[in-house]
């Protein structure tokens, strides 16, 4: 079974509106509501290509149980733990001649909550898969992340980290299944510009040496580049389509990735089928649909071929 964590879910209040002007009455012209976590973008796009999932996390009050609720309606699991105080967040995305965001606090996470979501996995098993991603509350610890992976370090479970620098660095030593930079967050860690192939190559290694398994950088338009525990090297160009929406993008290619390669236990395939779905989410207004993803994927296959 994989299990998403999400410690910050939010509902996402996505408008649009004809050149923004602070200080006075704006209307909007598109308005869509979508639930936001990195975590339950990865479960959505599971559910969308038949692969079961189970979402954790925190959520409090009224939208908290929304969120529960679309995440039913999207097609997989959650076992949230409900927080008394506070409200899981509405954040504000506004698309106008700028692009503007503004996010909720969401709740105050105690503890027991945080005892509670440890509880929860105790009960994972060898061979579950566990993905951590996204930023920590300001009401938890900086740590929790390295936490969690030491208190589950002698189970046999996949635990992937898809996170911000210092959270990703943090854990390297506890040897991740799988880390997901994108080339700027790969030049943060590695703290230096990398302009090349061979650099971003090198840059993978150096987190490998630290202790990754399996390195993931995507690239944008140049594409991924994949270094296996084995010490192989895949790479992929990108899919041929608009790009309407970033949102999701990277949660979806790690979502492929894990469909991909706890099926068939290829690399190649498992970067092929991340590399579509986060192409699908990318060229859609939400998570990528399955019909979608086939089609970037057989796109991908096809151009190998040729």
């Amino acid at each position: 079974m994989i299990y998403t964590v999400t410690f910050n879910p939010a509902l996402d209040y996505v408008i649009a509106v004809d050149h923004f002007v602070p200080g006075q009455i704006n209307r909007t012209k598109e308005e869509t509501m979508v639930c936001g976590g990195k975590g339950i973008n990865v479960s959505a796009l599971l559910a969308n290509l038949g692969v079961e999932s189970t979402a954790l996390g925190f959520v409090a009050g009224f939208t908290g149980e929304e969120i529960v609720r679309r995440c039913q309606k999207a097609g997989f699991h959650s076992d949230f733990i409900r927080v008394k105080e506070g409200l899981s967040r509405i954040n504000v995305k506004m698309k106008s001649d700028e692009e503007t965001e503004i996010n909720g606090m969401g709740p105050r996470i105690t503890e027991k909550n945080v005892e509670l979501l440890f509880e929860q996995l105790d009960f994972l098993k060898a061979g579950d898969v566990l993905v951590l991603s996204g930023s920590i509350p300001s009401s938890l610890s900086s740590s929790i992340y390295k936490e969690i992976m030491e208190r589950l370090s002698d189970r046999d479970i996949q635990i992937v980290v898809d996170a911000e620098k210092q959270l990703v660095l943090e854990v390297l030593s506890l040897h991740p299944f799988l880390i997901k930079p994108n080339n700027q967050e790969l030049e943060t860690m590695a703290g230096k510009t990398l302009s090349t192939r061979e650099e971003i190559l090198e840059a993978a290694k150096w987190l490998q040496g630290q202790g990754a398994r399996n390195v993931l950088v995507s690239m944008a338009k140049d594409g991924a580049l994949l270094l296996t525990e084995d010490g192989d090297v895949y790479e992929e160009g990108v899919c041929r389509g608009t790009v309407v929406n970033s949102v999701g993008a990277g949660d979806s290619m790690v979502a492929g990735f894990l469909a991909g390669y706890f099926k068939t236990g290829d690399y190649g395939y498992a970067l092929k089928l991340g590399t579509a779905s986060g192409g699908a989410t990318a060229f859609s207004h939400g998570i990528g649909s399955r019909e979608k993803i086939i089609e970037l994927l057989k796109q991908l296959t096809e151009k190998q071929g040729e």
